[in-house]
């Protein structure tokens, strides 16, 4: 069997398409439904900080980042991270969980929220955000939502509604 390359580089918006369809194929119908895609929904994600992974000019998995405020504080909103079922295994969600929060860290950004499994994400430096210190526009379980500081400190004094921008800024 011949090994393929993998390329990771940020998406194109001609990539959303096929993006769009490894989502539904991974997460189903259900996924409008979470409160993490509330956060995302209208929200175009930002281009310079989400990418693709490809064998040859196949996707096979995506990570994204969303703008959002946190408490009032800008933020980022991680998600989803796909990687196609046939392609798991592979590193390649860790492959793009660096690329994505290497390039928020160089943009200057501070703080990275996600909605997650814990033992997962905490490889990358997430942990659970405290007990009421953010609420989200829905249920969640709060085991489950994790916070990244991109710099020492980030998170301190942070509290408050995590909101879409576009919602923050009209509110």
């Amino acid at each position: 069997m011949t090994s393929l390359a993998l390329t990771i580089r940020r998406e194109h918006p001609s990539d959303r398409d096929a993006i769009e369809r490894m989502h539904e194929r991974a997460f189903g119908p259900g996924r409008f439904a979470r409160t993490a895609y509330r956060l995302r929904e209208g929200v175009a994600p930002l281009d310079d900080l989400s990418f693709v992974s490809l064998v040859g000019t196949l996707i096979v998995g995506s990570v994204r980042l969303t703008a959002v405020r946190a408490g009032g504080q800008p933020a980022l909103m991680l998600g989803p991270l796909t990687v196609e079922p046939a392609f798991m295994g592979r590193g390649i969600g860790g492959a793009l969980m660096r690329a994505s929060l290497d390039a928020a860290r160089d943009a200057g950004h501070a703080v990275v929220l996600l909605v997650g499994d814990e033992p997962y994400y905490s490889r990358f430096g997430f942990r659970v955000v405290p007990g009421g210190q953010l609420t989200l526009p829905g249920p969640v379980d709060t085991r489950r939502f994790l916070y990244l500081e991109l710099n020492e400190g980030a998170f301190a004094g942070i509290s408050g509604a995590v909101m879409p921008v576009q919602a923050a800024l009209s509110a």
